[in-house]
């Protein structure tokens, strides 16, 4: 037993935790938990908990149902919502095959993965994402629909304002479980809202984000509020977008950063950009898994349509930002297509690979976009080489199933059950009768 373990052993101990929550994600980004006792805790260090695998989405089939859920004594934190006494605590998990072996259907070892492989090049990934989402009404009424619980746009500040009290609730509660916030705000919809967290290597980061979700969706429940992370919500407003800053480090040097490059952008973090424009289509069914993702990519709102960069221009896909100029350990790159909904995990590790990908092959930047890219044409756009993410989930899949990056990188199982699940999804809502054709259609034709 090494010494992390150790400590949370005797950690449970001194602070009476009655329940040790063991958390883990699944192929599509859902949290999933089981509870076990303490005394269970030091087996289940040495030698996992056993579950039914085909009963979690894109684990595994039937005839191999049997696999191991692990904990990760590092990501050990009292959970501060279930009150002291007696405690609750929880643990991130790898989940294993029988014979020990990593499962390759986890969506935490395929970000591992991804990680080990920049590694084998000296690079550490960093991110650092901004992530937006609603605050609706309590109850929800699918007649009314939601209603959000202000009308405040960006920055705004109100008076005895709902979301003031929220996000001082959700951020205490975040820090209470070691994660740093750095920035957080009114977004620009009513009841929507930004929370910021402050840059972690990719792995971390992927844990930290199940977390706020957890913490923003209970916190917002003893506000009498509902979160919703969903991409597009509301007909007309933004829509809620993950924008992720990266940056490869090697050893404590931004990989990134070259003083005498054009916007500090060293070759490595110029090919890096390449990558992910080059691969941007092939990746958007994981950074944009859901059929309600394409409503905010082609819904306005500076919500990134087109495969294109620049320094100042959030149209743009990808951005370099300028707010620290000079600043070494700041340089990085912004890719604004992720939503807040997405699978962290697996996200992380497609925009490492196709990024990498473009380091390794000496990929060449395009030029830069100064335009709104928005306000150009399609003939306009064609010209300057500018192509467009898919439009739907159905051409996203299309793109992605001949995508040997995305197969490589997933690995063959969460692959495969991806794109199967991803073709029933829009399946389901090509079938539907939506209440835009009963306005539009019942009545005149």
């Amino acid at each position: 037993m090494d010494r992390q373990q150790e400590y949370v052993l005797r950690t449970i101990e001194e602070r009476d935790i009655r329940f040790v929550r063991l958390w883990f994600t699944d192929v599509l980004g859902a949290l999933k938990s089981v509870a076990v006792a303490p005394a269970e805790l030091e087996q289940a260090f040495a030698e996992g908990i056993g579950f039914d695998g085909s009963a979690i989405a894109g684990f595994t089939r039937v005839y191999e149902a049997d696999m191991i859920v692990q904990p990760d004594a590092s990501t050990f934190t009292v959970i501060p919502w279930r009150g002291d006494n007696p405690g609750t605590a929880r643990m991130f998990c790898d989940i294993r095959m029988p014979d020990g072996t990593p499962a390759p259907s986890d969506s935490r070892n395929v970000l591992r993965r991804a990680l080990d492989s920049a590694a084998e090049d000296g690079f550490t990934f960093y991110t650092h994402p901004e992530i937006e989402f609603y605050l609706f009404k309590e109850p929800y009424d699918a007649k009314v629909g939601p209603i959000p619980i202000d009308q405040a746009g960006y920055f705004d500040h109100v008076a005895r304002g709902d979301g003031h009290d929220f996000r001082r609730a959700a951020i205490t509660m975040l820090e209470k479980m070691g994660i740093s916030v750095e920035y957080s705000h009114h977004e620009g919809g009513p009841g929507q809202n930004e929370i910021d967290l402050r840059y972690a290597d990719a792995l971390s980061m992927a844990d930290n984000i199940m977390t706020m979700r957890t913490v923003v969706r209970e916190v917002a429940l003893q506000h009498g509020a509902l979160a919703s992370f969903m991409p597009k919500p509301l007909a007309g407003q933004p829509g809620s977008a993950m924008h992720t800053h990266v940056s490869l480090f090697e050893g404590d040097r931004n990989a990134f950063y070259e003083p005498t490059a054009n916007y500090e952008l060293s070759q490595t973090g110029r090919r890096f950009t390449a990558g992910v424009l080059r691969h941007a289509r092939e990746i958007t069914a994981v950074t944009n898994q859901w059929v309600n993702s394409y409503k905010r990519i082609w819904g306005g709102g500076e919500a990134p349509a087109h495969v294109c960069w620049g320094h100042n221009n959030r149209s743009a896909l990808v951005r370099v930002p300028m707010y620290s100029f000079g600043k070494g350990h700041s340089r990085r790159i912004e890719i604004r297509s992720l939503d807040s909904a997405c699978n962290p995990y697996l996200s992380f590790a497609l925009i490492l690979a196709a990024g990498l990908k473009g380091v390794r092959e000496g990929y060449e930047l395009p030029p830069e976009a100064e335009d709104d890219v928005w306000a150009l044409t399609d003939g306009e756009r064609r010209a300057m080489g500018i192509d467009e993410l898919p439009q739907s989930l159905s051409e996203a899949i299309q793109v992605m199933e001949s995508s040997e990056l995305v197969a490589e990188t997933l690995g063959e199982t969460v692959f495969d059950f991806f794109l199967r699940n991803k073709r029933q999804e829009w399946y389901d809502y090509r079938a539907q009768v939506t209440p835009f054709e009963l306005d539009r259609y019942l009545v005149r034709l």
